[in-house]
């Protein structure tokens, strides 16, 4: 069967990462299989209203308050009008929220169980079980998923994290790891510098990322390898202490920093190198790795979270997120490289075949079709399940939703579907046709050394057909 999926997240093109390049993939794959898929994310400066990107791919960006790491800030019924506006005027189907760490997410969730839609969610972190925010944020999501149709996770360990967090039954929670268009990574072993071994590092510069251990590792190996450089892409708050860092040991001519990347951007500074560096010290699956790889890049990467489910052990080398073991760890990649231990040229290949988006898209179509055969769930069947969520939080919980239920019926009344015109269905195959056109006589804009056809993903990482507001 096809469907109108709406994709929920607050993170999204242009901040780049990880889950924004999954929504965009995703999407695509979907749209290519004949489904209608839109994306609901917050507004980024100039970028508000409606936008138009590759393949037809329609998002909405909504006026909301960003109140740290562009997450926003939750409003719990403040949404609620402009979700149900645009659910019925797409005609949605299936409400799909990715991010537990996105407001907009779990408010599109409760807000589309209300309306009688299906709804799954995507969880693409892990969190622990102690620290304030850890806390506050499972029981959120254990609210919040405790009435959701089915749950997937990028990594087995995600799963177990997931399950244990929210207090899932496993047999809802299925595992569709992320995927890489290998195609967009081919390696180009001229591209590296004879002269030096080069290590990348293309990450967010935030604490979860490692930074603090790449600032320690960073002196110790350029001080041990003298014919070794870093390039470190990425942008956040820990840059200031890798600027720090090298002006102490004056390492300006060993150690580039880049700034903010797209993700255009991205293999061409990945075939540089000859090395990838990840220091996560907590990564549900960490797509960054794969890429690198993809690109004929030998990795180096703390052995957190999903990470060991990724690569196969002769693509890397595992350390502890400590110094002296990343230290070592670094030494042997190094050592490898050196002689030639490892023949990167054949990762493209083994790894177009092991991350395929037109395989997790087939994957995550099976889910749609599992959760639409399902039946929509009576008003006190949602009430019994939110009551199981604690001895207090139970009852507001109950609270929030029946409050839910009660602003729906209002909207309802006051403003009634028939009011609310339905939008015009995107003309996919025509678009297509299009392209298909272009690619065999490139226009200028095609020519621009961008991918940017629908096949690949496509886009420059901001990925507007249209760069005003529709």
């Amino acid at each position: 069967m096809l469907y109108n999926v709406c994709m929920v997240c607050d993170f999204f093109y242009p901040n780049m990462g990880g889950v924004e390049s999954h929504l965009f993939l995703l999407a695509q794959r979907l749209i290519q299989s004949g489904h209608k898929v839109i994306i609901i994310t917050h507004s980024y400066g100039n970028r508000k209203g409606v936008r138009y990107m590759t393949n037809g791919l329609k998002v909405y960006y909504v006026p909301t308050l960003v109140i740290y790491s562009e997450a926003t800030l939750p409003t719990l019924y403040g949404c609620f009008p402009l979700f149900r506006n645009i659910f019925i005027r797409e005609s949605i189907d299936i409400v799909h929220g990715h991010g537990a760490f996105s407001a907009l997410c779990q408010e599109a969730i409760l807000h589309g169980k209300t309306m009688g839609l299906k709804v799954c969610f995507t969880d693409h972190s892990l969190f622990g079980f102690a620290d304030a925010s850890s806390i506050l944020t499972n029981k959120l999501l254990k609210f919040t998923l405790s009435d959701v149709d089915h749950v997937i996770c990028v990594s087995h360990t995600s799963k177990e994290n997931t399950v244990l967090r929210a207090a899932l039954s496993p047999r809802n929670v299925s595992v569709i790891p992320n995927a890489v268009v290998a195609s967009q990574f081919l390696p180009d072993p001229s591209a590296a510098d004879p002269k030096w071994i080069t290590i990348v590092v293309i990450s967010r510069l935030v604490y979860r990322k490692g930074v603090d251990l790449l600032v320690a590792v960073i002196p110790r190996i350029c001080a041990m390898h003298k014919n070794v450089r870093f390039i470190i892409g990425g942008d956040g708050p820990k840059r200031i202490d890798l600027e720090q860092m090298r002006e102490k040991h004056l390492l300006q001519d060993r150690v580039e920093l880049l700034g903010p990347v797209k993700h255009h951007q991205v293999r061409n500074i990945l075939i540089q190198g000859n090395i990838f560096l990840n220091t996560s010290l907590t990564e549900a699956f960490c797509i960054a790795i794969v890429e690198a790889a993809c690109a004929g890049l030998f990795v180096v990467s703390t052995k957190v979270g999903g990470v060991p489910e990724v690569l196969p052990n002769h693509m890397i080398n595992y350390a502890t997120p400590e110094e002296d073991d990343l230290i070592i760890a670094i030494s042997k990649a190094l050592h490898m490289t050196r002689f030639k231990k490892v023949d990167p040229s054949k990762f493209n290949d083994e790894l177009k075949d092991m991350y395929s988006w037109s395989n997790v898209a087939e994957r995550t179509e099976k889910i749609y079709d599992l959760i639409c055969q399902t039946q929509v769930s009576p008003l006190i069947e949602r009430f019994r399940r939110y009551y199981g969520c604690g001895l207090y939080a139970g009852k507001i919980f109950c609270m929030v939703m029946a409050l839910d239920y009660l602003f729906w019926i209002f909207l309802e009344f006051m403003f009634p579907r028939d009011s609310i015109e339905l939008a015009t269905t995107f003309p996919y195959e025509r678009y297509r046709q299009q392209m298909d056109q272009q690619r065999r006589s490139p226009s200028p804009r095609m020519s621009n050394g961008k991918q940017d056809f629908y096949g690949d993903g496509g886009g420059d990482g901001d990925g507007d057909i249209d760069k005003g507001v529709v």
